[in-house]
């Protein structure tokens, strides 16, 4: 079993910036990949940003130049620093892991983290 432990959520103002944080624990051979989603009241689960295992990076539209993803690929950690936040940008932010528990697997492992509330008001 893998586990995701999220940290960083927080009420900030609008302008401001916050650092989400996630580490994932337990069986991993390899992480293929690594995400943000979020949701906001009564709105579906968008992605925000995902990190390959070769570094590769992919943005939604409405986070480009604000948010930056980055891994620590010893700490099986990635991050999410948000920047220039908007009242828009508020939500619950999930991590999400895709990863393989052993070397014979041809298909990955999907696990997600229990969400971290981010609130952008003055």
């Amino acid at each position: 079993q893998v586990q995701l432990v999220e940290s960083g959520g927080g009420l900030v103002q609008p302008g401001g910036s916050l650092r989400l944080s996630c580490a994932a624990s337990g069986r991993i051979f390899s992480i293929n990949a690594m995400g943000w989603y979020r949701q906001a009241p009564g709105k579906q689960r968008e992605l925000v940003a995902t990190i390959s295992s070769g570094s590769n990076t992919n943005y939604a539209d409405s986070v480009k130049g604000r948010f930056t993803i980055s891994r620590d690929y010893a700490k099986n950690t990635v991050f999410l620093q948000m920047n220039t936040l908007r009242s828009e940008d508020t939500a619950v932010y999930y991590c999400n892991c895709y990863y393989r528990d052993n070397p014979y697997r041809t298909v990955g492992l999907t696990v997600w983290g229990q969400g971290t509330l981010v609130t952008v008001s003055s």
